[in-house]
This record gives structure tokens, sequence and C-alpha cells, in this order.
């Protein structure tokens, strides 16, 4: 079953057999929930890329596992256009489980680290070959109680990955993560877990657009205003993304402690 994403940015959209369409028939997006593709026809634009980024990193973050973009019913008549999936390929690089890969018989999408297919066969091929880690995921509600369900998500994950040494640190991580979301986003939200590589991925999606604010030392004397300098302290790396109806926060956790 086809499930359309945001269209065309700006554009006014009608619904038609359950199809959100642009009314100038500009760029339509839609994604197969079965086979994790993400379909765009029409045409693609500078001022179309931004709605196909937001559609893009929805699907993305919203579903586990790589997605493939299939541009074999589009015509790009901006070249720099292109350039919105390697963009996106890069900034889901460190979420859990994420992944582009595009269908393009031209082949012109090819390069900037793009992995790209000529037909849908070795597309849906490579699709399947792709690593699917082991994530796991969790609804929470923002309440007192989510930091102690997400802390044994975590532990009982790493358990199982064979990454025990990090359930303490992932543990601060995913524990600030959710609080900033408790005491700020107030809303519900998705914790996804992976391991990668020995690494611990975390990523905590919620639907307010507000993002964390990170200011580094915060002076001995005021309440509040660490979680952040936590995460950065325990994670290798750490961001957040900012979708179409709120964000996703991510940290990688690495294998061994970080020098302090």
């Amino acid at each position: 079953m086809n499930r359309p994403d945001r269209p065309d940015a700006g554009d006014t959209t009608g619904v038609q057999n359950g199809t959100v369409m642009p009314t100038d028939l500009r760029c339509l997006v839609e994604t197969d929930e079965s086979s994790g593709l993400f379909r765009l026809s029409g045409v693609l634009d500078s001022a179309a890329t931004d709605a196909v980024r937001d559609a893009l990193l929805l699907r993305l973050c919203d579903r586990p596992g790589p997605v493939v973009v299939d541009l074999s019913r589009l015509r790009m008549i901006d070249p720099a256009a292109r350039r919105v999936f390697a963009e996106v390929r890069r900034e889901v690089a460190d979420w859990p489980t994420a992944d582009v890969l595009v269908l393009d018989p031209t082949g012109a999408a090819a390069g900037d680290g793009l992995a790209v297919y000529r037909t849908l066969d070795e597309a849906t091929a490579a699709l399947a070959r792709a690593p699917m880690a082991a994530a796991t995921t969790m609804e929470l509600a923002p309440v007192v109680g989510a930091a102690r369900q997400v802390r044994m998500l975590v532990t009982d994950g790493c358990a199982r990955w064979g990454i025990g040494a990090l359930a303490e640190a992932g543990c601060i991580a995913a524990t600030e993560m959710v609080n900033n979301v408790v005491a700020h986003a107030r809303t519900g939200m998705t914790v996804r877990l992976a391991p990668r590589g020995g690494t611990l991925h975390i990523g905590v999606r919620d639907h307010s657009r507000r993002q964390p604010a990170y200011r580094g030392f915060a002076p001995v004397d005021t309440a509040g205003g660490r979680g952040l300098l936590l995460i950065d302290t325990v994670a290798q790396r750490w961001g957040s993304t900012l979708l179409p109806d709120g964000k996703l926060v991510w940290a990688v956790l690495p294998p061994t402690p970080l020098p302090h």
C-alpha cells in the first residue's frame, strides 16, 4: 500500500484516491511501506528540494532500515537539485539503521557518496543485502518514568548485542535525551537503538521543533543545563535534525570511553 508523504513545498494540495497531489503536478512523492521504496515522479527543481528532503527524512525517521529512492519517473531540470539525496544520506549517516540507496536508470545521480543502481532488480537486491541492524524501538509518553524505561531498553539491548560495556554511557545519553523531551518538548517520543561496528547509535524523535541548545559547561551555581553536556561527554558524535513535525536527536557511543 502506498502512503504519500509531503509533496512539493509551498503548493496547495488535494487528495485523490488516498494520494496527496500538488495542484501544479510538479513533483509527487509516494512511499511503499512493504518494500522500502520512496518514489518521485514529475519534475524536481530547486524550489521543490526542501519538500523532498523533508519527506525523505520523515520516511527514514519513521521506518527502520535503508530506503531506495526511485528516480526513474523523475525529471530534474536543475542539476543542483540532485544534491538533495547526497545531503540527506550524510544527514542520516549516524542515525540508527538509516541509509539512502538510489535507483536512477540514467546514472546521472552517481557520485557524491551515493550508491546508485540502474534497474529496480539491482536496487532491490542491494536493499536486501544492506546490513539491517538489530534495532529496537520503544514509544514513550513524556512522563517522569520515561527515563527509567529507556535505561532498561539500553541495558537490555547492549547485553543482547554483546556491547555491555556501552550500557552505562548509553544510559546516560539516552536518559538525558528523553528527559529533554519530557522537560521541553512535552510530546510523545520514539526511541530507537542499534549497534553498528561496536558502537551504539541512539535516536530520540519527538514532535517539537525546538532545537536543543548546547552552551558548554554550565556554572556550578546554576540549576539544570547539564543534560547536553553529559551527552557531549559520553558521545563520540551527536546532533539534532529538524523534521516537518518535530526533530530527531541522535548520538553515537564509541566502544571505548572518551578521554576527558
